[in-house]
This record gives C-alpha cells, structure tokens and sequence, in this order.
C-alpha cells in the first residue's frame, strides 16, 4: 500500500495565522501538525508515502522532513497548484500509487486510540474497495455521514445532511484498491469546481465495494481546521503525554518500534534536538531500547 498526505489548501479558516504558513505546519502542542497523519500511515505499516501541497509550501515541508530516509521511509513531494478537491490527490499521485492500494489521509486530521496500530494493518492488509472509517459525533450535520448495516457495510453517504440518517462521521481517513485512481479520472467537478472525495465513495457504494469501519469509544478524531479545534487538539496531546509520559505521533519512536531505524540512530536524531523536551524524549527511548537489546528483551517489551 502507498501512501498520500493532503496537505494543501490555503487554511482559511485560521487566517491570519495561516496567511504566512501552511496550516500543516502549524504545532499541535510539541510537533508540527503533519507528523500526526504521517504517525497513521507508519503506524499502518505504509514506508512510501506522497505529501501533496501547495507550491510555496512544498519547500517547507522538504526541510522538515527532508527524503524519509533518517525515519526509514520514503517522502516524496507533488504539488496540488489550487484546491482542486481531494479526489484529485489520486490524479496527482497516480504515478507515486502505481498498482498498489493508497491510503489517503488529511492533513489536519488527528487520530488517537488503543488497538489502532493492529486495526488499520488489518483493514490494509488486503484492500477490495473503498474502507472508510466512521465516528460517532454530537452533530453529525456537519460533516458526510455514512450509514451501514450490521455487516459494516455502506448502506448510504450524505454530505452534510439537514436531517442525519446516522451519527457516523466518515473521517479524513480513506484506504481504496487501485481503482480509485480510473474513478477518479471519471469524476465531473461539484456545483463548487472540486473533485468530491464524496463522489468517488459514491462509485463504491454503488458497486457494492464499500465500507466502514468504526472508531469506537476510546478513539479520539480531532478535525484540526480552526483556532478553537487547533487549541483542542494541543491541549488533548498536552493532557495524555504529561499523565502517560510518552509522546503522540512521535515518528521516530515508531521508526525504532518498527525496526525502521536502530536505537544508535534514534538517539542521534534526538540529540540534534537535544535541547528540547522531544529531543530527550527520543534519547531516553534509545536508551532504553538498546539496554532491552542488550538484557535479551522482545520487541513487545520495548516502550510502545
């Protein structure tokens, strides 16, 4: 499976902070906000992974995140020139998809729960459609509402409907086969000059090919678009990292866990940021990596 960030769009919502700088690079408490979709798809099991943005933004993204290969990844950059919608993701990243599945995540979206490492490698592992992940929401009228059977499958999306026939929010999360990328070609723009990502979850359903899968409670879903959901989203990252003293979509750690990157080259990655809580952070997991390496010690028994 590839992967895709879509991190382009001109964060209009949370001007003027964003007049300047990419939304995606905003900070979500202690890291920029684009290490939170790419902590999803590592945590997937997806190494080759495509961050779609602007063209002035693009640049920014390369220095932070250079090529990937310091995680023992794969980072490649496209541009999306104007917010053509996200379905166009796949008509950019066709070449970078090949014949594989894609997931496709936003980036401004946070995920967060127990368990969620083997569930998204289980619903990766053998992709026959669209999956779609569903979360139960107070006010599902403002987002596209998926509706399933007992089965998990998809009986009907709507787009941000007046009178919800579900409280499933469908999240910024997407895993196609790779007929996504002929659907996408298909696609007419919307009443609003966008390729809907809606449209193409319609093709699916229409075939039968669709379905969801639902975060259920103990899952956190955090849409990151405004001030009031960014401050949210820091102070939930603030609250479980102080009280379990482990870090949220710290993308070396899970380069080490994956065995990506060995404990030598984590603890030297945390020292060119030494000076910071983040950069000690990954020297104090190094550490303890290599003293459980040492002492003959399993992977389970590694900080997760």
């Amino acid at each position: 499976m590839k992967g895709i960030v879509l991190a382009g769009g001109s964060g209009s919502r949370l001007h003027p902070v964003t007049l300047a700088v990419s939304k995606q690079l905003m900070p979500i408490y202690d890291k920029p906000m684009i290490y939170y979709p790419l902590s999803v798809l590592m945590l997937a099991g997806v190494r080759d992974i495509l961050v779609i943005s602007t063209p002035v933004d693009l640049l920014l993204f390369q220095r932070l995140l250079g090529d990937g290969s310091r995680l023992g990844i794969r980072l490649s950059y496209a541009e999306q020139a104007r917010p053509n919608g996200l379905a166009e993701a796949f008509l950019i990243g066709a070449d970078h998809i090949g014949n594989d599945s894609v997931a496709l995540i936003l980036g401004d979206n946070v995920f967060h729960g127990p368990g969620f490492s083997s569930l998204l490698r289980a619903q990766a592992g053998d992709v026959k459609g669209a999956v779609l992940f569903g979360y139960r929401v107070a006010d599902p009228h403002r987002y596209g509402v998926g509706e399933a059977d007992d089965t998990g499958e998809l009986i009907s999306i709507e787009e941000k409907p007046s009178r919800p026939r579900s409280d499933r929010a469908i999240t910024g999360l997407y895993f196609y086969d790779n007929d996504v990328i002929g659907i996408a070609r298909e696609l007419k723009p919307s009443p609003r000059g966008e390729l809907e990502i809606t449209d193409v979850n319609n093709v699916y359903l229409k075939r039968g090919l669709a379905r969801m899968v639902e975060l259920g409670r103990g899952f956190a879903w955090l849409d990151t678009g405004t001030h009031e959901s960014l401050l949210a989203a820091g102070q939930f990252v603030r609250t479980l990292e102080e009280r379990q003293g482990l870090r949220v979509a710290c993308l070396e750690e899970i380069a080490l866990n994956e065995g990506y990157i060995d404990a030598e080259e984590c603890h030297r990655l945390g020292a060119e940021l030494g000076k910071s809580p983040y950069g000690r952070y990954l020297m104090a997991i190094a550490e303890g990596a290599a003293r459980s390496t040492a002492s003959g010690a399993g992977p389970d028994d590694l900080v997760p």
